[in-house]
């Protein structure tokens, strides 16, 4: 399972180390350096996982937790160079999924991801009826059937409905052109980033109703793809509260 995760840790080369296990494995990885980065990024981002060090500038990471775990059922894991159990309780009782002491084995430290993300695979709801919706676009994967803004049939390749269907998995996640690539195109090493950027312009043109200006498929510059409800979906959707 590919998947994207986020690590703050303040020690640069301890993250470099992490970074590199967790590529190895396939994974994308994001680095932050400080506990509020962790949090605007965590929103930002929405990543499988959090790795999180507990001593951080600005807001450490028990902070972190606390505020990410009102907002977010993200599985964090801790890292911390306290050992003592009421230091580690803390951290629990703040809704981190597991906790590891520094110094640690970094393949012990892969081991752990692994279990976290296959838990979270095995517990993630689907739709009862199978069929995505994100505003006013619905995505059949079992048809192979998409809905535009306008209720309209959408003819797709097969790569731009599997990169729609990924995207519509999560509303209001950035995806990168890596993670799309990875899980979308399977073994296929012809397909490239480039790729995935021709898929996003010609969903656009086919379910934008200004594709200079999308409403639902969105750039995040430097980063990669989200697919949103739109703004006048979400206007509406507020307005009935």
């Amino acid at each position: 399972m590919s998947a994207h995760i986020l690590v703050a840790e303040d020690d640069e080369r301890q993250a470099q180390v992490l970074r590199m296990y967790l590529r190895s494995e396939g994974h994308d990885a994001t680095i932050v350096h400080d506990g509020r980065a962790a949090i605007e990024t965590a929103r930002q981002l929405r990543p499988d996982l959090l790795v999180l060090d507990v001593m951080m500038p600005k807001v450490d990471g028990h902070d972190v937790c606390r505020v990410l775990r009102q907002e977010s059922d993200v599985p964090v894991l801790m890292l911390t160079a306290r050992s003592g159990e009421d230091h580690l309780l803390l951290g629990l009782d703040l809704g981190a999924d597991d906790y590891m002491t520094k110094p640690y084995s970094p393949r012990e430290l892969m081991a752990r991801i692994r279990t976290l993300l296959r838990r979270v695979t095995r517990s993630a709801p689907a739709p009862a009826d199978g069929v995505l919706r994100v505003g006013p676009i619905t995505v059949d994967p079992l048809r192979h059937e998409v809905l535009g803004p306008s209720g309209q049939q959408v003819p797709c390749t097969r790569g731009e409905f599997a990169v729609l269907a990924l995207m519509a998995t999560e509303p209001g996640r950035v995806f990168t052109r890596r993670q799309v690539l990875d899980r979308t195109s399977g073994w296929d090493t012809s397909v490239s980033e480039r790729t995935i950027d021709m898929h996003m312009m010609n969903l656009r043109k086919k379910l934008e109703p200004d594709p200079r200006c999308p409403q639902y498929l969105i750039t995040v510059h430097g980063i990669g793809y989200k697919l949103t409800p739109g703004r006048g979906h979400e206007e509406g959707r507020l307005a009935q509260r």
